[in-house]
């Protein structure tokens, strides 16, 4: 049975350090970096699905903390819009996590799928979508959309989780009326609570490798210092190219998903 980090060999424990910079890289500009962390947690050996998603949000949460901190000491994001966004987001998350103990995921991937596309799709033929921001809405309708915006991404992060922050990132851009930057800071901060949300309903369970989850977190610090200040200096435009290649990956890597479960089930 694993049980953390000083099972592993020095291979795996180099290739979770790259993953886990890579990850807080991407998850600093757009979110995303799941696509990069969770496949490679499920190569160490003796590792249980739970395990790996509960050590992943372990690392993920330093990640976050500190692109958050880094984006708002450049950038300056309305707090008056973010914390409550945040807050209802973590009471989501764990609701969402919840759930995903007793729900197959396996029944809403091809609906992400298509939310992805639609995204894509969206995002590629508005080119001055995300250049600068001009809020569609006031007062308190514009507080009531961010809550129910953190309250259903949050929801969906504690139940699936691939492209989480790449969702908070293009709902406060096109229904809010963000740039890609401050969205982008903004999102860093509810990410960071989604996070914790989850790991209030993984802790109580023990199912995180605390060895482990530190060796990621740390190198997710690295990534997510790097990403978030890549993302301050070259603004808008570098953002939303990114933005819009995570989420072609998350279209391939969650479609492919779909059809090798389709096949399964057909055998």
């Amino acid at each position: 049975m694993l049980s953390g980090f000083e099972d592993l060999q020095l291979f795996t424990i180099l290739l979770i350090i790259v993953a886990g910079f890579a990850a807080g890289w991407v998850d600093a500009v757009v979110g995303g970096g799941g696509l990069i962390m969770l496949p490679v947690m499920l190569m160490v050996p003796g590792i249980t699905p739970v395990q790996a998603l509960a050590t992943n949000k372990m690392g993920s949460i330093f990640g976050t903390t500190t692109s958050s901190i880094t984006f708002y000491r450049r950038v300056r994001p309305d707090l008056r819009t973010a914390l409550p966004m945040a807050l209802i987001a973590l009471g989501g998350s764990f609701g969402g996590a919840v759930v995903a103990a007793n729900l197959p995921q396996s029944v809403f991937k091809p609906i992400i799928v298509l939310a992805l596309i639609a995204v894509a799709l969206f995002t590629a033929l508005k080119p001055n979508l995300g250049g600068e921001t001009v809020l569609k809405h006031q007062g308190r309708r514009h507080y009531i959309l961010a809550c129910l915006i953190g309250a259903v991404i949050g929801f969906y992060d504690g139940l699936l989780g691939p492209g989480t922050g790449s969702f908070l990132v293009i709902a406060l851009v096109s229904l809010m009326g963000y740039a890609f930057l401050e969205a982008s800071a903004k999102a860093k901060i509810v990410n960071m609570a989604t996070n914790a949300g989850a790991l209030l309903f993984f802790l109580p369970h023990g199912s995180i490798l605390w060895g482990l989850g530190l060796v990621v977190g740390a190198a997710n610090m690295a990534g997510g210092y790097l990403g978030s200040r890549m993302a301050v200096q070259k603004g808008n435009r570098f953002i939303r190219i990114v933005f819009l290649l995570v989420v072609a990956v998350l279209i391939i890597k969650l479609g492919w998903d779909v059809i090798q479960e389709n096949i399964l089930r057909t055998r």
